[in-house]
């Protein structure tokens, strides 16, 4: 089920916010890190779906 991890049901959005927040974490870690590698990377590790997946792609991390 998306959103369940760890025992338990997280709140709305929080698998996003929570990947927002590594994805970050990982772009300064590894700043020549391919964009794309990380938000796949992010899909699969916090359980996102579709939408989230499509809102990183067009949201994150895109030059200002």
């Amino acid at each position: 089920m998306a959103g369940e991890r760890r025992g338990g049901i997280l709140p709305e959005g929080e698998a996003l916010r929570r990947a927002v927040r590594w994805l970050d974490e990982r772009r300064h870690d590894e700043p020549d890190a391919p964009r794309q590698r990380l938000i796949d990377e992010a899909a699969r590790r916090f359980d996102l779906d579709p939408l989230q997946t499509e809102f990183l792609v067009n949201n994150w991390g895109a030059s200002p």
